[in-house]
């Protein structure tokens, strides 16, 4: 079972190693969902500005990357471009801190409080992923602990609930 605990030189994370497993699974998956690199080219991609910005179909990019304005298309579409590279960047970047902080067996890192971020940041999105395709609700819990265990859906469900632990454990750490 995953511990977080307060140190003087910053915050120790334990992971077993079958949370190591499905936590880089997780992360992995979220970087191949954000894609790669901007491949824009011009000036205004090297200002982080994106050309063709649209809010995506996928509807876990669309809550990943949601409007900024739902009443105006035209607003929203211009605040995208804007934003939307550096976003994907930024979420590239608390995945891929998570990432590297991982061991090959079990996990046993201590993280400053910007790497601690980066793992908040990494593991909501990767909650808001899941959520997004398990369609969670209020009652999600209640769903979960009556589901079938041969549910196709319970690993999913098992894993929202861990990652949920966890961003607790490490946000409580931070008080």
């Amino acid at each position: 079972m995953s511990h977080v605990r307060k140190r003087r030189d910053g915050f120790r994370v334990r992971l077993e190693p079958e949370e190591t497993a499905l936590l880089r699974a997780l992360m992995e998956q979220m970087l191949a969902l954000l894609g790669e690199e901007s491949g824009e080219d011009g000036e205004l991609a090297s200002l982080g500005i994106a050309e063709n910005a649209t809010k995506s179909d996928d509807p876990v990019l669309a809550r990943l990357f949601p409007d900024a304005y739902r009443d105006d298309g035209e607003a929203a579409g211009e605040f995208r471009r804007y934003t939307e590279m550096g976003l994907r960047d930024g979420k590239r970047e608390a995945a891929r801190a998570v990432l590297g902080a991982l061991g090959e067996g079990g996990t046993d890192t201590v993280l400053d409080e910007k790497r601690m971020q980066e793992w908040l940041r990494a593991l909501n999105d990767v909650r808001l992923a899941l959520g997004t395709r398990l369609d969670i609700t209020e009652d999600w819990y209640e769903e979960a602990g009556g589901m079938d265990p041969r549910d196709p859906r319970a690993p999913m469900f098992a894993a929202y609930d861990w990652l949920t632990m966890l961003q607790d454990g490490l946000v409580r750490a931070l008080e």
